[in-house]
């Protein structure tokens, strides 16, 4: 039975009709992304409106080939044979670009922003995608059932013009009209494509998806992840921004070079002299356990206020730790990947506009706390119980010093045992008794790292402990029970071991996780993870009022051994800097993210959009345009946070990663 968009003449018109169910399927992934999402999304009209913009650029790019084969002039292609590979051209473009925006649905969670090309370059070296993907497809299968009715939607509703059309006008006339079709859509597809169509407008990019959100995670929804991999094809991921004209003034402000334990942090402002400190270099072993999607949330010894005072968490080990530990009461990530943490935790290098990892500037000459300690007779090495080579983490650690790796080739190994959870890794608690044991044989004083995976999706725990760990309220939260235990084990081996007493622990996460509590699923709420530091020889049991982030641990970690050299590090010695001057900062969806003092500021690269009392925990009230005059504290974290982003760009660009 012949419907009535069968009946269309024009091949402009069929075009035009298509590209419209195009336009119709993008808001449906839209929707779709929003439900999946929906403790972290927003779904407006200023959104939709934003979408569009977006959807169209994304549709145009992708569609530019169909386009020209319906309107190329000549009249000769129009046969049954040449429309159904027009169709199918347009059913398997328009269908991946439909699942890529399904599937990034349920990867928002982990990174909250739409995902880039840098996935590519994440995941090059990972050999179980397949598995991954196929484990997604059962757990997910309603987008699965989604894209399928969607597709036959498209299919059924797809609009070719009559093949009699041409037998209507004589050829040249029909030629003719199919030539001016296409020069008339030229230019409005070059202005769809750039987002415009005045001389002022740049073509769009990521980041102008703020402009039509109140809070940077909603950017996300507007944008769509085919823009989002389109725009960041061979882009370059640093440009030095102008908000000096002298180096001079921007060293005044902040300088990521620190003069060591017998001076102050350069001219930053923000670290104490040596007169707080031991003058000597304690050589102390430091230890450093980055947890796989620990977040803040999770532990309950850091969340006493949360649920009216009635939040237990999921970490009770971790909870015994911290009453012996020194932690912060505002502590933060520095980005929402693993490759993100790595730089961040170990080279005091945050993320910002893509992973460091996946630039160009990680070719730059840096080194991190390894390479710093093992230039002063430390032995040092790195344990991840993956694939040798998983995540470029193994390039990592030797590139920034650390001389000897254990992965699960050296597990397997030593213990002739078949411990791999079937996805990722070796299980977190025989890898973190292997960690124990095998720094029993390293010469003191040692600095070593390790990375954990169990509390990482697909979210699940060794068969022997399902029983022992149920399904809670959120995947994730029976592996952190379980990962927790790992760790309880692990100081339990640890505190019988003749190295313990002289060593320094450093716990922490690599980014946040899953959330259930909506302090947590703000823009500032997604970066909360802990910072617990332990010194067996002095158990304090203190959680300091200060600001913390993760590019802190090195600098802090070299004040606390009284280390007397000059390093490089974009954090501070957190532990020997006033409260007053402790401060985070972080990158979302194009928004940079200042934490100091009691508030929270947003600046989008050229002004500040928004500014949050700290205390303000669901970011409700953005102060900015709602006082009588701007707030002082505002214009000082915005001058402060300026002079961070270019020293940025400029040591990332002009290769000056130390001092």
């Amino acid at each position: 039975m012949k419907q009535w968009h069968d009946k269309i003449y024009s091949p402009l018109l069929a075009v035009l009709w298509n590209l419209l169910l195009v336009f119709l399927v993008y808001q449906i992934a839209r929707l779709e992304y929003c439900l999946e999402n929906a403790a972290y999304l927003t779904y407006t009209f200023d959104v939709f409106k934003g979408g569009l913009l977006f959807d169209a650029s994304a549709i145009l790019y992708t569609n530019v080939l169909y386009i020209v084969m319906m309107l190329f002039p000549l009249h000769w292609k129009e046969n049954k044979t040449y429309q159904q590979l027009c169709k199918w051209l347009f059913m398997i473009v328009n269908g991946m670009a439909f699942a890529i925006n399904l599937a990034d649905s349920v990867y928002f969670q982990f990174t909250m922003r739409r995902t880039t090309t840098s996935v590519v370059q994440e995941f090059s070296h990972e050999g179980n995608l397949a598995g991954i993907i196929g484990r997604e497809f059962l757990t997910h299968w309603y987008l699965v059932l989604l894209f399928f009715l969607v597709m036959m939607g498209l299919w059924l509703f797809y609009a070719k013009p009559r093949l009699q059309s041409r037998r209507i006008v004589s050829w040249w006339r029909y030629d003719l009209a199919c030539l001016l079709s296409l020069l008339l859509l030229v230019p409005f597809t070059i202005a769809g494509m750039r987002g415009g169509f005045t001389t002022a407008v740049r073509p769009i990019t990521l980041s102008n998806a703020n402009q039509y959100v109140e809070r940077p995670l909603d950017a996300a929804l507007v944008l769509n992840t085919p823009f989002a991999l389109i725009r960041s094809i061979g882009k370059n991921v640093f440009t030095v921004p102008d908000y000096f004209k002298s180096e001079q003034e921007m060293e005044r402000i902040y300088s990521p070079v620190h003069a060591g334990a017998r001076g102050a942090s350069s001219s930053s402002g923000t670290s104490s002299t040596s007169s707080s400190r031991d003058s000597s270099f304690s050589r102390k072993n430091v230890v450093v356990l980055i947890v796989e999607s620990f977040g803040r949330e999770y532990i309950g010894a850091l969340n006493k206020d949360l649920e009216g005072g009635k939040y237990r968490g999921y970490t009770p080990c971790v909870d015994s730790l911290i009453s012996k530990s020194t932690t912060f009461r505002n502590s933060f990530c520095n980005g929402r990947k693993s490759i993100d943490g790595m730089p961040s935790i170990l080279s005091s290098i945050p993320m910002f506009v893509e992973p460091f990892i996946l630039t160009p500037a990680s070719m730059n000459d840096y080194t991190g706390l390894a390479g710093i300690l093992g230039a002063e007779g430390y032995e040092t090495a790195f344990f991840h119980g993956a694939e040798n080579g998983s995540m470029g983490f193994q390039a990592f650690a030797y590139k920034t010093g650390f001389k000897h790796y254990f992965g699960r080739t050296e597990y397997e190994a030593a213990k002739g045992t078949n411990d791999f959870d079937g996805t990722w890794a070796i299980w977190d608690e025989p890898f973190l008794q292997y960690y124990a044991e095998e720094m029993g044989k390293l010469k003191e004083p040692f600095m070593t790292a390790v990375f954990t995976a169990s509390s990482h999706h697909p979210f699940v725990v060794p068969e022997p402990y399902k029983a022992q760990y149920p399904e809670e309220h959120l995947p994730i939260q029976k592996c952190i029970r379980y990962t927790d235990m790992a760790i309880g084990k692990f100081f339990e081996t640890a505190s019988r071991q003749p190295w313990f007493e002289n060593t320094i622990f450093v716990l922490t996460s690599d980014h946040t996780n899953m959330s259930d509590h909506a302090e947590y699923q703000t823009d500032l709420g997604g970066f909360c993870s802990p910072i617990i530091i332990f010194d067996p020889s002095n158990p304090v049991g203190e959680v300091q009022d200060k600001i913390a982030q993760q590019i802190d641990i090195l600098p802090t970690i070299l004040g606390m051994l009284g280390y007397q050299k000059p390093y490089f590090a974009f954090g501070i010695d957190v532990l020997h800097t006033p409260k007053e001057k402790t401060w985070a900062v972080n990158y979302l969806n194009g928004i940079y993210q200042y934490v100091a003092g009691d508030y929270v500021l947003q600046f989008d690269g050229k002004k500040t959009i928004g500014l949050y009392a700290l205390s303000d925990s669901l970011m409700k009230n953005n102060l900015i345009g709602k006082t009588k005059s701007p707030l002082p504290t505002g214009k000082g974290m915005e001058e402060r946070l300026k002079a961070i982003i270019q020293q940025y760009m400029v040591r990332m660009t002009k290769d000056r990663l130390k001092p």
